[in-house]
C-alpha cells in the first residue's frame, strides 16, 4: 500500500511564483495547501497540520522571519525559506530563526525537490531532547556522557561533547554558529565563528578518517556546520 503523499503549505504572496510552486510540488505526488499572507500561512499550518513548510520572507502583512517564529513555538514541521535575500547574514537569520534550509530565488525545480526530500527524510527524527541521538554510527548518550563511533568509545572534551550532541540531535540538517554557541555555552554566549573553528577541528581529529579533508562534519562557510550520517 501506497504511502499518503506528504502536505506541503506554501506561504508566497507572488501568485506567480506560488503557482509555480503548486504545479511542480503537485507534478511530483505532493498536496499543497497555499497561503499569501503571514496570517493565512498560521492559520493554514494550525489547521492542516502539513509535513513541511515553503516561506516566503517578504510577506506582505509581517516578515516572514516572525512568522518562523511563531510556527516553531508549537510545531517542528520542517521549514524551507525560500528567498530574493541571498546575503549570507540574511540566510543566517533565517536558520536561527527556525528554518531547515535556505534557497535562494531564483532557483531550480530539482534543486527544491531535492531540498524538500531532504528535510522530509528528517522528519521522523525528533527536535525534542532525548537521551540518545544517532546518526549513521555515530551514537552519543547525554544521559552516561557517553559517545562511540562505530561502536568504538570516543574520548571528548566537555566542549567537544556539547558540540557534537548539538549536531547529532540535527541530523544532515545545518547547524548554525549561534546555535553550537548557545548549545555550549548558553544563551549568552558571544558568537565567534574563529573560536568555534578551533573547537570543530579538534572534534574532527576524532571523528573523521581523514580531518584534512571532511566527509562527515561538513562547513557551511559564513553560517555554521553540518553532520552526515556517512562519511562515505
Amino acid at each position: 500500500m501506497a504511502e499518503p503523499a506528504a502536505t506541503v503549505l506554501v506561504i508566497e504572496d507572488e501568485a506567480p511564483i506560488r503557482r509555480f510552486l503548486v504545479t511542480a510540488l503537485e507534478s511530483h505526488g505532493y498536496r499543497v495547501i497555499e497561503a499569501d499572507t503571514a496570517k493565512a500561512g498560521a492559520a493554514r499550518a494550525t489547521e492542516h497540520l502539513p509535513d513541511a513548510a515553503l516561506i516566503d520572507l517578504n510577506l506582505p502583512d509581517r516578515d516572514g522571519l516572525a512568522l518562523i517564529r511563531e510556527l516553531r513555538g508549537w510545531t517542528q514541521m520542517p521549514i524551507v525559506v525560500l528567498s530574493a535575500r541571498g546575503r549570507e547574514e540574511d540566510k543566517v537569520a533565517g536558520l536561527d530563526a527556525g528554518a531547515d534550509d535556505y534557497l535562494t530565488k531564483p532557483f531550480g525545480v530539482p534543486e527544491l525537490l531535492a531540498r524538500l526530500r531532504a528535510i522530509l527524510r528528517r522528519r521522523t527524527h525528533t527536535e525534542t531532547f532525548s537521551a540518545s541521538h544517532t546518526c549513521g554510527d555515530l551514537v552519543v548518550d547525554a544521559v552516561d556522557h557517553r559517545a562511540t563511533l562505530a561502536g568504538v568509545e570516543l574520548r571528548l572534551t566537555p566542549v567537544e561533547f556539547k558540540l557534537l550532541t548539538e549536531l547529532v540531535r540535527h541530523p544532515g540538517k545545518l547547524v548554525t554558529h549561534r546555535q553550537l554557541s548557545v548549545a555550549v555555552w548558553g544563551p549568552d554566549a558571544h558568537e565567534d565563528a574563529q573560536y568555534l573553528r578551533v573547537y570543530i577541528h579538534q572534534l574532527r581529529r576524532k571523528i573523521e578518517a581523514d580531518p584534512a579533508e571532511p566527509r562527515r562534519l561538513l562547513t557551511e562557510i559564513g553560517v555554521g556546520y553540518r553532520l552526515l550520517g556517512d562519511s562515505n
